[in-house]
């Protein structure tokens, strides 16, 4: 038995003795009695050499054809990296999907609701709007760090989700390790732990906790390390039983061939993605430094991400002089504990410099 299986099977045991106890008292009941749609992909497993099922047409191969719904060879290559079984692996249009169906699967409209870190990223919110969830924000304190007691308390009866992003957007900061598994342990709902920033972070992913605790779904994404935001390919890794309620609920082919083809060639080259990320960081902190000397630059915050937030003399001023310029930030000036600062993602040597060459005239 490898290690991935025999880490399944530990996972599926813990699953039938943990005290969150399943996911049939958290699952809407119109998801637990739905019959999902069977596409012609479904039904027919392996290679053919004649195709006469899903009413395609006959020409213009590959594209003719509908794209594997279940992408298995794509999750097969990301289980050899994650050290994560194929089966534990949900991929969605983006993260967002897999946020939304989150929403879908677990929250009753109107009745139930979930509890979020705040600030946060904002499409947490959104969903629960679109999906007519409420949406509780439990305030971090003055380090951008989350107490465990405060979040615990702020969910009820009807709380199905709690939603965690770690390194955090925008504070950028990694949320401690010990308050999530506070959470985790005391909250018997799930538990969302948005990843989207880790490669990025010193500290090592949750994914090797999954195994732990059922309750638990893992976000990361293609948008961020991989450099590959344009082709829209997030991942979620949790239990077998949740990525099957989320599978159940995704639209059958929700992952088109080209992305499919495009993540595949990404991850042949890992090594590549690992040295970008090298320069990342030291890019990160050099744009700091450099930060720190302009008269305009009242606080630069922590990061364990790809992004910096800068408090600063006059944000929106700031901001508008950036843009007349062609640089564009993001002004945070007016999300909670955020008031004064810009967002300001790393990028290339160039480009940092010449974003610190126009604040530099700013500042004078």
């Amino acid at each position: 038995m490898n290690k991935i299986t025999e880490n399944s099977k530990n996972a599926e045991n813990r699953l039938n003795t943990s005290p969150f106890g399943g996911l049939e008292r958290l699952l809407r009941k119109n998801i637990q009695s739905l019959e999902p749609y069977s596409c012609a992909r479904d039904e027919f497993k392996g290679e053919a050499s004649v195709y006469l099922d899903a009413n395609e047409s006959p020409y213009n191969a590959p594209y003719n054809r509908y794209p594997d719904p279940l992408q298995w060879k794509l999750k097969e290559k990301i289980s050899e990296i994650k050290q994560i079984p194929a089966r534990n692996i949900f991929l969605g249009n983006g993260s967002d999907e897999a946020i939304d169906l989150v929403y879908r699967a677990f929250c009753e409209p109107r009745t139930d609701n979930v509890v979020a870190i705040e600030p946060t990223y904002g499409m947490y919110k959104v969903c629960a709007n679109i999906n007519d969830v409420e949406y509780r924000k439990v305030l971090l304190n003055d380090d951008f760090q989350a107490d465990a007691k405060l979040v615990i308390e702020a969910a009820d009866d009807n709380t199905k989700v709690i939603w965690i992003c770690s390194p955090n957007n925008p504070t950028g900061n990694l949320i401690d390790k010990e308050t999530i598994l506070e959470i985790l342990n005391s909250f018997h709902g799930i538990v969302v732990l948005d990843e989207a920033y880790i490669d990025f972070a010193a500290q090592q992913s949750f994914t090797s906790q999954i195994n732990d605790y059922p309750n638990l779904i893992i976000l990361q994404t293609f948008s961020k390390a991989w450099g590959s935001a344009a082709i829209r390919l997030g991942m979620a890794f949790a239990s077998q039983e949740i990525i099957s309620v989320l599978n159940k609920i995704k639209y059958p082919y929700n992952i088109n061939l080209l992305t499919q083809g495009k993540a595949l060639e990404m991850l042949e080259d890992e090594q590549l993605v690992k040295e970008r990320v090298k320069i990342t960081l030291r890019e990160r902190a050099n744009l700091m430094d450099e930060l720190g000397k302009l008269k305009m630059v009242k606080h630069i915050y922590p990061t364990d991400a790809n992004f910096v937030l800068v408090k600063v003399d006059d944000a929106n001023a700031a901001y508008r002089y950036l843009v007349q310029k062609g640089i564009i930030v993001r002004n945070r000036n007016t999300v909670s504990l955020c008031l004064g600062c810009l967002r300001i993602t790393i990028g290339t040597k160039e480009e940092n410099e010449t974003l610190l060459r126009e604040l530099q005239i700013f500042s004078q």
